[in-house]
């Protein structure tokens, strides 16, 4: 991860210093351990705050929208398709923005760690090729990275950049050798009843904070359907009713835009495994449309538009 670090650093100071940016966007330590936050490096010399980790969990693209500067921004292959659903939508200027692209060795799940060590005041995570060393008072134990990466990212299937101006590092394989299929299958092999069940019960401990929708790059809207009185389509209340038309209307709303990025799930604060519904609907649109959202700056969202001899096959 040094040698990432030390590459993006490197790229950032020869945008800034040339006057080809006026920003650089990317991440810096948090304020604890395993944490990294979103971070504007405008001189050259604020690049030496930049950094790359496991930790970097945040989808940067979120921050590309309204802005009319000239921005690099830091991207793994699910952030790199952000951006160019983004651009498809008429969000982001491909003109404007310089992607430093780096390819992704799979990001790192905090909840895991603390898992794994059950009391343990972590101080340190170093990480060196398949391994990562945890240390902190009185110990150290080396994890396999595979056993702490985010959930989305052990069936990633683009890990690479699928646009990017700057690489950092050699391409990585492609896929993580997941099976993304077989997210949604727990859920496709239950009856409606079973299906209602599992939903209501993975969505039980939402207290409506929001911070899904506030990291979510496909939430760009003015004025967010919850927010709208006129007519208010869902109430603000922790009612079962309330928080069920929440999840459902927002994840029909980013159904062909999702990239899996997993930016939801890591902000929640409840620990809530929304993938187990937007798995299955991107499920659904790569089986119905063939469509794989951000993977092509020209190509439309199948959501977004209508041809008379669309297949209704599907249409009960």
């Amino acid at each position: 991860m040094q040698e990432r670090t030390q590459k993006i650093r490197e790229t950032a100071r020869e945008l800034l210093g040339q006057g080809k940016v006026d920003c650089v966007l990317g991440y810096t330590q948090g304020s604890i351990p395993m944490r990294a936050r979103p971070f504007f490096a405008t001189t050259p010399d604020e690049v030496d705050q930049l950094c790359w980790t496991g930790f970097c969990t945040g989808n940067l693209a979120k921050l590309l929208i309204g802005r009319t500067d000239r921005v690099a921004i830091v991207a793994q292959g699910c952030v790199s398709r952000n951006i160019v659903g983004l651009i498809q939508e008429g969000q982001v200027v491909r003109d404007h923005v310089v992607v430093i692209g780096v390819p992704c060795l799979g990001m790192l799940e905090y909840r895991k760690i603390e898992a794994r060590l059950p009391g343990k005041d972590v101080h340190e995570v170093l990480e060196v090729g398949d391994n990562v060393t945890v240390s902190g008072p009185g110990f150290e134990e080396v994890i396999p990275r595979n056993f702490i990466k985010r959930d989305n990212c052990t069936t990633c299937m683009h890990r690479n950049p699928v646009i990017s101006d700057v690489l950092v590092a050699e391409a990585v394989d492609e896929t993580a050798g997941g099976d993304l299929e077989k997210v949604a299958a727990p859920w496709e092999s239950f009856d409606a009843a079973k299906r209602w069940e599992a939903f209501n019960a993975t969505f039980s401990t939402c207290i409506r904070c929001y911070s899904c929708r506030d990291a979510c790059p496909l939430c760009y809207c003015h004025v967010c359907f919850v927010d709208e009185s006129q007519p208010q389509w869902c109430g603000k209340t922790q009612d079962a009713a309330d928080v069920d038309t929440f999840h459902i209307l927002r994840a029909f709303h980013c159904a062909g835009r999702c990239t899996d990025c997993g930016a939801c799930e890591s902000a929640c604060p409840m620990g809530i495994k929304m993938r187990r519904m937007t798995s299955k609907i991107e499920k659904d649109v790569r089986k119905l449309y063939g469509y794989e959202p951000g993977m092509d700056v020209n190509a439309k969202p199948p959501m977004t538009v209508f041809q008379p001899n669309d297949p209704e096959d599907f249409v009960k």
